[in-house]
């Protein structure tokens, strides 16, 4: 058995990819998404990884962290993590470096299990053979017949849960709302994120208004940073209603504070932000402590393996942005049928780059 493999390169490179119409929620306005992917070689295999950020994160990583990776070994990742963290703390770990260390965490990861022959989720320990995805899109900049087409097409394909972004127009809310929900029918289960748009007793009155035309989750309905208020809506909200958040974690204190404020019904995290699949294990240990489900927050193709894994993940989220880049940018991104992803049968994470395809959006 393969006992150690040096690294030999580390590479890392952004590209800038327009969405297919403006994008919005209810905080935030874009027109194009940056993805960082880096490639780990060792013993004649390359690890992939990547994140959501900004393409400072790959000069970072080819600057600054690159070189704490070159002749080290590969197989021991708690000990490249605790390094690449290390490198960080006068730079600062939340936001950027947590971004830049979680593509090189998950490439770590993807280069392990390619190294040992098997799909990720094997080598971290299948729980399931697939793992459940909620459709998520419905941007605020969509006018109502684009926001039904979407959602009900999702509905179409055996996935039995979608979610549409409120917060931009609170007083249209409750008629998009009520659009979607004729759109889906009364079978899909329907998800609201505000991004944390509204104030408190505003959310607790739009959540009744929610409750009514059958939203089962209510995400970010205040600022994740307002945890009391997150508790409110959790304590006053209506029954059969899930409070969520958690996607702007970077590491396990801020998880583990916003479940001992008991702030959410779900908690969410996301492997391109909170240091990769080591720190989503490490969110996902503390989700088991509390007896909170957890759920990945975009970047399916990244999350697949990791939500077979892991029996705290209750879904992943099938976001139409990144699905399209994954599907653009990588062979082997993974589709739902009947509502659920299965990983694909290949070793590390099943994904490679289509270099040519993604050059155009290279920065």
């Amino acid at each position: 058995m393969l006992r150690s493999a040096n690294i030999t390169k580390v590479e890392a490179t952004a590209y800038r990819v327009p969405t297919d119409a403006p994008e919005s929620d209810g905080t935030f306005e874009w027109q194009a998404t940056t993805i960082v992917v880096v490639e780990i070689a060792a013993e004649g295999q390359r690890g992939l990884g990547y994140s959501y950020t900004d393409a400072a994160a790959a000069a970072l990583v080819r600057d600054t962290l690159a070189k704490l990776l070159q002749g080290r070994d590969a197989l021991a990742i708690p000990a490249r993590w605790r390094d690449l963290l290390g490198a960080v703390r006068n730079i600062g770990r939340p936001g950027l470096a947590a971004t830049a260390i979680s593509a090189l965490d998950t490439a770590l990861w993807d280069l392990k299990a390619k190294l040992y022959g098997v799909p990720l989720a094997q080598l971290l320990g299948p729980a399931r053979p697939e793992v459940p995805v909620y459709g998520s899109g419905g941007f605020t900049s969509y006018a109502i017949p684009m926001l039904e087409k979407q959602l009900a097409g999702w509905a179409a394909q055996g996935i039995r849960r979608v979610k549409m972004k409120v917060g931009r127009d609170p007083a249209a809310d409750v008629a998009r709302v009520r659009a979607a929900r004729a759109a889906i029918g009364a079978a899909t289960e329907l998800f609201v994120d505000a991004n944390g748009a509204y104030e408190r007793k505003q959310a607790l009155v739009l959540a009744a208004e929610f409750a009514g035309l059958g939203v089962s989750w209510f995400e970010e309905p205040v600022s994740s940073d307002d945890l009391a208020g997150l508790r409110l809506l959790r304590d006053r909200g209506p029954g059969g209603m899930s409070i969520s958040a958690g996607e702007y974690g970077y590491d396990e204190t801020y998880f583990r504070r916003m479940l001992e404020a008991g702030a959410v019904d779900v908690l969410q995290a996301d492997a391109t932000r909170c240091c990769g699949f080591t720190g989503l294990v490490a969110a996902a240990a503390l989700c088991r402590a509390f007896h909170v489900p957890l759920s990945t927050h975009c970047a399916p193709a990244l999350h697949a393996h990791a939500g077979c894994a892991l029996p705290e993940i209750c879904h992943l989220e099938y976001f139409h942005d990144h699905v399209r880049i994954e599907a653009m940018l990588f062979e082997g991104a993974p589709v739902p049928v009947k509502g659920a992803i299965r990983p694909a049968d290949r070793p590390g994470l099943g994904l490679e780059l289509r270099r040519a395809d993604a050059e155009r959006f290279r920065i």
